[in-house]
Formats: C-alpha cells, structure tokens, sequence
C-alpha cells in the first residue's frame, strides 16, 4: 500500500530546492543594483502636456526629478520650549552638521552649504539639509545628525516630513475652533501638522474647542496613523477607519440636546494618487509608471472630494491634494467638482498664506493618451469605443468660456525644480452654499443609532440546532454588505456620575472643577480600572453618537495609570503622556519647583532601582514632598518644562521615557554622552569579538586534532566533568575579549 501512495508534490520540489541548493546564486552577495531613473511614457506623456514652458526648463525639471530628495523636517510649533529647541538647532546642531558634512565630502567647512530655513514655512521652523536619507543613514560622520533626528522625532520635538507635503495643512489654515477632518490621513504627517495648529493658542484654550477627525480606509495604516499622532498628545483627535469615498453622516449633539448632522469647518483631502511627483523619494516609481494608474484613479479622486464636499460647512474651506502632476488627477477632478456643484463650491487663491513658495499656476489646457502615449486625445469623440470605460468624458477639459469661470489658475503646482523638493499639487474649495445633491437625514440617522444600540437577535435554528444561512434571491440588485477588516477594537467605557475613582483622584491630585469627569474614559468594562484616558467634550459627543456606525480606532490621551504596590499611598499615578493636558487643571500641592542640577541629576538616572535620594536634593524640596504623584517644574528664562515626578519613600525621580528625557537634557544643556551611541563602532567591536571568538575555537579545534594524548596535560573537574586544554586555560584571550566585547 505504501508504495502506491500518491506522492507529495511540494516535498518533493523542497527537497529538489534543498539539493540543488549550493549551485543556485547568492542574490544577497550581489551589489545593489541602480534603479534606472527613466520612463519613456513618462517624459513622452509630461512633454505633451507642456508642464514647463521652455525647453531649458524641462531639461532643468528632468535634471532635477532624477535627483535624490533633500531631508527635510519641522520643529513642532506650539511647544512652549520649540524657540529654545530651534535655537540649539540653528547653532550646536548646524555647527556639527557642517563639520559632518565636510569630514564626510573632504571639504573645507567654509565650503560647505548651510541647511536651507524653508522661507514658505511660519516662523521659520522648518529647514531643508542638503543631505538624503541614505546619506545620514549610511554615513559614520553623520551619526549624531542621525541620532538627533530619530531621538527628536520620537520625543515629538521635530517631524521629518517632505517639505511639499506640508503645504496642504498650512493652506487649509485650522483655527483652535474649527472642527477639522482629516479624509485620508495615513501614514499622518499632515494630521500632526493640523493638530499643532488646533493647539497654537495655548494661552485662550486650556484644551481647544475645535478637534481633528482623522480617517483612512486602510486598517493597518490606521494604526501607523495612531503611533504619528500619539507623539503630540492631544485630547482633541479621533482615529477612523472608513472608505473616505463612502464616509457616513455624523450626528452631532445640539446645545439644546437635540441631535443634528456634523458639518465640519474645516477638510483636507489628500487623495490617493499614482505618486508621481514622489520619484526622487521613491524611484521605484520609474519603473512601473503609466497612464492606466491615472485613469484609474480618477473615479475615486472624485468620489472622495465629492463627500468631502458633501460634508463641508457653508463658508468651510477644503483642500484638495495630491503628490501627483498629472493634470487627470488633478485640473480635471476640480473642474468635474465645481461643475457639478453649479456655483455652490469655489476655488480660492491661497498663495498668500505661503510667502517665498515658487509654483506654477494650474493647467487650463491638457490633452489625453493611451496607456502607451502613441494616440492623443483632445476631445472625447476621438476616443475609439474600446477605451471608453477607461477614459471618460470628465477627464478632458472644458470648453475655454466655461473653464475662464471656474478660475484653475488659483491652483498650486509645484515642480522639484523650482526650488529643489518634491512635486505636489494643491487647490484650496470655499462653500457658498449647501448643494443639491447633498443629504442631511437627520432624522435616519437617529433611527439607525437607536437601532444598533439594541441588542442583536438571536439567530434562527434549524431542528437540530444549526444557525439558519439566509439565502440570497438569484435576482434583482444584488449589494455586498461592507465589510470592516481588522481587529475589533476595545469599547470606549466613559466615566458616570459619582464615580468613586475619579472622586479619590480629584481628592488626591486636587483637580480643578474645569476638568470634565464625563471625559475621562476606560478601554475595558472592568470595577478595577488600569489606565484612565482623556478626550475633550466634542470628541466624547462624538464617539457616543457614532461608535455604532463607524469604527473608531482610537482617541483619547493616557492621564492616569493604575499603580499599586505597598509604598502606594494612591493606587493611580499621572502619565507622562497625558500631563500636557492634566498639567492645566492640577492643583498646588502636587507640584514641585526644582532647579536644573536636580532635573538633571534625576534625568541622569537611568537605573529604575535606584533612583536618586531626597537626601541628595535640596532641603526645600525634599521637605515639601508628599505622597508618590506629583509634578516636576521647572522654569526657564526661555520656556517651562513639566515633568512626571515619582516620590518612593526615601528617593525621587523623573518619570519620563528615554527619547524625551534626552530631548530635555538637550533643551538643559547638560551632557549627553552617555546616551549618545555610534553603530559603527558598535559593529566594528562586536565584529572584533566574533573574529577573536572563531579564532580560539579554531586554534582550539587545531591543538585537538593534533594532539596524541600525551603532547598536551589535561586537567579534570571530577566525575562528568568536561577536560579542558591547560593552554587554553592560562591563556584565555579570546574569551576575555568576547566578554569584554560584550559589555562594551
């Protein structure tokens, strides 16, 4: 019987693989082979359209789109220590920058070009390095820009972001009020950038009255969302996850309690695209252009901004984007649009709002292709009938006397020339009026919220106790239900009245009246609450009428977190994540004023055991200490840093996680050598140890092969010990350097 067993193909094919194994080439051992940074269609296509207007131009633009991308970042405006931060920036870090930069290009540092202050950016915080992501990776003299950027950007001080993507938010122009979405907002770049604008007046608004809405439809992108935005702490954002295309109404809550359905002031719609304009990011994009991505996304191009639209308060302001310069993608999405909306949406000039930034106004003439570029369309009734699905009428432009009304020349086109960045595509929508084909079932709305809050009915059995499948009917319009991908995400469990935890912690941590209980939240139905999160009031409202018909992934800022231990003299401790918010409506008695050689020496200390003592501090503070939860002040001529501070009996320390702690020492201007680490050494020793290591294993596995038993003296530890070679013994080298190694 076993012979005639039918064999397993894959086993066999493994075990093929296996065998012919040592002749197949190694592809890791080969070089890295240059992606080729032309495309035909491309500059066949890019030609037609006529997007630069001399032919020295165009050689500039290709000269310039097969170039490297410049890093970029931004310092995160509306931090109280970000003037403080950027002084240490232009000064101690440029400083380093250009004797880095001259080590490594054998250059004079005179020689060498200062970083660029990006003069379009406000208050001159965001700069441009005449460096590229490979270059500071790749490159030993640059490990400390290196380890500035990545230890900056975790802290929240600085965002490293292209620099033409951060034109969109500063267009759109948030105010602490507005109510803003976020359509397509992964990976969040320009979500962080709109929630520092809602919190750029710190001073009228304890916790902003206006919150940002962030969706994406893609649900592992939601979570990369979430770990951007975390970085900022704000109680003011909500994570979504929807098609943008498809979003739902939400209902809001009236001052009077009556339910309505949310207009927002302000919407970014950062539509998918072909990307084109990323190719000195993303090379990879030379190889695999065409025409067919554009038309492709066309349809959802418009479907989004349509809804976006759709949603949009009258006098609300939306921008639409792309980091594409196809104008199918572009011109022709915005002209369908305000077409269709009939004189109720309007494009606005937004150049003003962007001082010192070089672009080009927007196309009003462009012509259509095959996938190939070998036909040319200008009009539609020259498309031949087997393309018709893919091009459609929509895409081409509209006769000259209608296109003169609708004003495209209002929008953004950058080109990676004109100042040497990435390209981008901006257009900035005013509502005039509500528009035809708009929906407000307020009324629905309310019905369906009732309705998913009741609890679902049993399924229906069969005699033998199998759940029913309902059968579908083999006619009429069949529709496929949605179906939400990801994890099922825990419940939002909000504070009720006279909760006995949150009465013991405003007791404890003297809580100003402000402080809206109703706002704390749970993520679990639990009497023993672990951490306790924080969201502003509309986001709570927002969450309660919605959560049935759309899924949120997150919100809310850790404030407080469950500690308990027998020194505990609370069982909750404050959260470091959350102090930017609580710091506002704690009272006196759990705040301490320290100097900086005391910040200092409890920032030092790295050793959770062993944290500094009272005895060391000074005699004011360590008397005026009580219980475990207080926080740590400091006052600056420049700026005031709070900290979370963790009182054990007898010892004090800074409870902050290790990016922000060197993020604070830095803005101290204390030593940071201890944390400052270089890979290179670090794998130039480590391969040091690994080459000592084989070496005594081969001048051991040597002296055991020639040895006949009397040559070498074996010294023995007793019954079923293992005999070891006395020469190995006295020597020791290469395990004295593997451990020292090690250690290092």
């Amino acid at each position: 019987m076993g012979r005639n067993r039918k064999q397993n193909g894959f086993a066999a094919r493994k075990r093929q693989k296996r065998e012919n194994g040592s002749n197949r080439p190694d592809h890791q051992a080969l070089p890295y082979e240059e992606i080729k940074r032309d495309n035909a269609f491309f500059i066949k296509y890019y030609q037609l359209q006529k997007i630069c207007a001399t032919e020295e131009e165009w050689t500039q633009f290709l000269a310039s789109i097969r170039d490297n991308l410049p890093t970029t970042f931004r310092v995160t405006g509306f931090r109280d220590e970000a003037k403080a931060l950027l002084s240490i920036i232009e000064t101690q870090l440029f400083t380093e920058y250009v004797r880095a930069v001259a080590e490594l290009h054998q250059k004079a540092p005179e020689d060498v070009e200062r970083p660029l202050c990006l003069p379009w950016y406000p208050n001159g915080l965001a700069y441009q390095l005449h460096l590229t992501r490979k270059d500071i990776r790749r490159s030993e003299p640059l490990y400390r820009l290196h380890n500035f950027l990545i230890v900056e950007t975790t802290a929240g001080g600085i965002s490293r972001q292209e620099a033409v993507s951060m034109i969109p938010p500063i267009v759109l122009d948030v105010q602490p009020t507005d109510k803003v979405l976020d359509m397509c907002a992964a990976p969040g770049s320009k979500t962080a950038q709109l929630i520092e604008a809602l919190h750029a007046a710190p001073e009228e608004h304890k916790i902003p009255p206006g919150f940002v809405l962030a969706n994406d439809v893609d649900n592992n992108r939601c979570y990369m969302l979430v770990h951007q935005a975390k970085r900022l702490n704000s109680p003011c954002l909500l994570v979504t996850n929807h098609d943008s295309s498809a979003f739902p109404n939400l209902l809001t809550t009236k001052p009077d309690g009556s339910k309505a359905i949310l207009k927002f002031d302000k919407i970014l719609c950062d539509v998918p695209c072909s990307g084109d304009g990323t190719l000195r990011k993303n090379p990879d994009i030379w190889l695999k252009w065409n025409l067919a991505q554009a038309y492709n996304l066309h349809g959802i191009q418009y479907r989004i901004v349509r809804r976006g639209a759709e949603m949009l308060e009258v006098g609300g302001r939306l921008v639409y984007s792309t980091c594409s310069l196809n104008p199918i993608e572009n011109e022709a999405v915005l002209q369908r649009i305000i077409k269709d909306a009939d004189g109720a949406l309007e494009l606005v000039d937004a150049g003003h709002l962007v001082p010192g930034l070089k672009y080009k106004p927007g196309m009003t003439d462009w012509k259509l292709a095959t996938k190939e570029v070998d036909q040319v369309f200008t009009r539609f009734e020259e498309v031949p009938e087997s393309l018709h699905t893919i091009i459609r009428p929509g895409m081409f432009p509209l006769p000259a006397d209608e296109m003169a009304k609708i004003g495209l020349e209002k929008c953004l086109r950058v080109l990676p020339h004109l100042q040497d960045s990435g390209g981008f595509f901006v257009a900035v929508l005013e509502k005039r009026r509500q528009l035809s084909f708009e929906k407000n079932d307020v009324v629905e709305m309310v019905q369906l919220n009732e309705t998913a809050k009741q609890p679902a009915a049993e399924p229906q059995v069969d005699e033998n106790g199998k759940p029913i499948e309902e059968k579908s009917v083999p006619w009429g319009p069949q529709r496929k239900k949605r179906r939400l991908h990801g994890y099922k995400e825990d419940p939002y469990v909000f504070f009720g009245e006279n909760d006995p935890d949150y009465e013991a912690i405003k007791e404890f941590y003297q809580l100003d009246e402000s402080l809206s209980q109703r706002c704390l939240l749970t993520r679990c139905i639990t009497e023993k609450k672990k951490n306790i999160y924080y969201c502003s009031d509309p986001i709570r409202d927002l969450v309660l009428n919605n959560e049935n018909h759309i899924k949120i992934i997150n919100t809310g800022v850790k404030t407080f977190v469950r500690c308990e231990n027998r020194h505990t003299v609370h069982p909750f401790r404050l959260a470091q994540e959350g102090l930017q918010t609580s710091n506002a409506f704690m009272g006196a008695s759990r705040r301490i004023q320290v100097e900086r050689e005391d910040l200092v020496m409890m920032l030092n200390c790295t050793d959770p055991t062993q944290p500094p003592s009272t005895h060391e501090l000074k005699k004011e503070i360590s008397g005026a200490l009580q219980g475990i939860g207080c926080i740590l002040k400091y006052v600056d001529q420049r700026f005031t840093l709070y900290t979370v501070g963790w009182r054990g009996t007898s010892s004090l320390r800074a409870y902050v996680q290790k990016d922000e702690t060197i993020h604070i020492l830095r803005l101290l201007g204390a030593d940071l050598s201890k944390f400052e680490t270089n890979k290179y050494e670090d794998a130039r020793v480590a391969a040091a140890a690994a080459a000592d290591a084989e070496a005594g294993k081969s001048a051991e596995a040597e002296a055991d092969s020639s040895s006949d038993g009397s040559a070498t003296e074996f010294t023995s530890s007793g019954s079923g010990a293992v005999d070891v070679p006395v020469a190995a013994e006295t020597t020791g080298t290469p395990m004295d350097t593997e451990v020292v190694a090690t250690k290092s």
